[in-house]
């Protein structure tokens, strides 16, 4: 129980900070329901293990799997197939334009669009990485490994 409070608490932390993007970001793109309500889903998958292949939390959940999910279950939205096949789904923004709930793609695999993401705000993203790495977590767009592997962000709720 201690774990969903302090999930609950940062959750609130991170929709406060989230209020903060400047007046002239929020009037180009607005926050969407639909993309807050995704990244409150998001969070609560938190530590959840990693399986290939892996579509619902009880089992283990890839990328593909575990955005799947996210938007399936937060938002009413039914995207599928692998990270390539969700980002053709979704609408172009350019990095310095996302907003919580869109979806971040890298090259992870030595092809584009192999890895998938969602952005939960303040230059950070929730995923599920890899099966050495082992459980859904949180990492930023601008860290070492990840900033060198951006390739594109897709928006799916305005």
């Amino acid at each position: 129980m201690h774990r969903r409070h302090f999930l609950f608490a940062f959750a609130g932390m991170l929709l406060a900070a989230c209020g903060s993007v400047p007046p002239a970001l929020r009037a180009a793109r607005g926050h969407s329901e639909r993309g807050r309500e995704a990244v409150m889903f998001a969070l609560s998958l938190l530590d959840t293990g990693y399986r290939f292949g892996g579509k619902n939390p009880d089992a283990g959940l890839d990328c593909s799997g575990m955005v799947s999910y996210i938007f399936d279950r937060a938002a009413g939205l039914r995207v599928s197939g692998s990270a390539a096949d969700i980002a053709r789904q979704g609408r172009p923004v350019e990095r310095h334009e996302l907003v919580p709930g869109d979806l971040v793609f890298f090259n992870t695999l030595n092809r584009p669009l192999s890895h998938v993401g969602l952005y939960i705000g303040d230059d950070r993203f929730i995923h599920a990485p890899s099966a050495a790495s082992g459980r859904v977590r949180i990492d930023r767009l601008s860290s070492g490994y990840f900033a060198s592997r951006f390739d594109a962000g897709r928006s799916y709720f305005d």
